[in-house]
């Protein structure tokens, strides 16, 4: 085990005579790829972030609800109103609809089993009149933003980390080059006496 002096701050940036210049640089490198690995994953978090709220807001305010009618009978039976399941089995079934340009659409639908053909169903439709999912609420939408923001940020964050790391391998190469250059030339010299 090797012992260590207390752990010093800024130890790169301190003079010292065996310093050399790929210390130097390398000290240099480390900081601007720290600092460059933050401002691009803050930068990218942030507007992955911004983008996907962005999305849900437009989706929020294009997607209507629509009233949508069964074309056929839902398979299953009717739950009845004192059984003990206290939610209805839910499902597919095909719905039609009209939109607000008075296009006809049809689509599969999740509704209660055994609902009669006719039967009101509710239809979430974007501004032409095709099905989509029913928007998510603006908190929910702020969880989805940070979250896919987040993963964003750390993707974006790795290419410097990455690209700092290498170069950071390369520099380490080049000084073992140079010391062992150094060495070849001064290590037969220790195997000398004065004489």
């Amino acid at each position: 085990m090797a012992l260590r002096g207390p752990k010093v701050w800024l130890w790169r940036w301190r003079r010292n005579p065996l310093k050399r210049r790929a210390d130097r640089v390398e000290a240099w490198v480390v900081l601007g790829v720290w600092l460059l690995t933050v401002f691009v994953g803050v930068l990218a978090g942030t507007t992955v972030s911004r983008s996907v709220e962005d999305g849900l807001a437009r989706e929020r305010v294009e997607w209507r609800p629509l009233v949508a009618r069964l074309a056929e009978r839902a398979p299953g039976t009717a739950a009845s109103e004192n059984a003990h399941v206290s939610r209805a089995e839910h499902v597919w079934a095909t719905a039609r609809w009209t939109s607000a340009d008075g296009s006809e659409h049809s689509g599969q639908l999740r509704v209660p089993a055994g609902s009669a053909a006719g039967a009101p169903v509710t239809v979430w439709t974007d501004p032409e009149g095709r099905q989509v999912t029913r928007p998510v609420t603006e908190p929910q939408a702020r969880v989805r933003a940070c979250l896919i923001g987040g993963v964003g940020g750390l993707c974006a964050a790795l290419v410097p980390l990455v690209a700092g790391r290498a170069l950071r391998g390369r520099l380490e190469r080049r000084r073992i080059d140079q010391w062992d250059a150094e060495w070849s030339r001064f290590g037969p010299m220790w195997g000398r006496t004065a004489g």
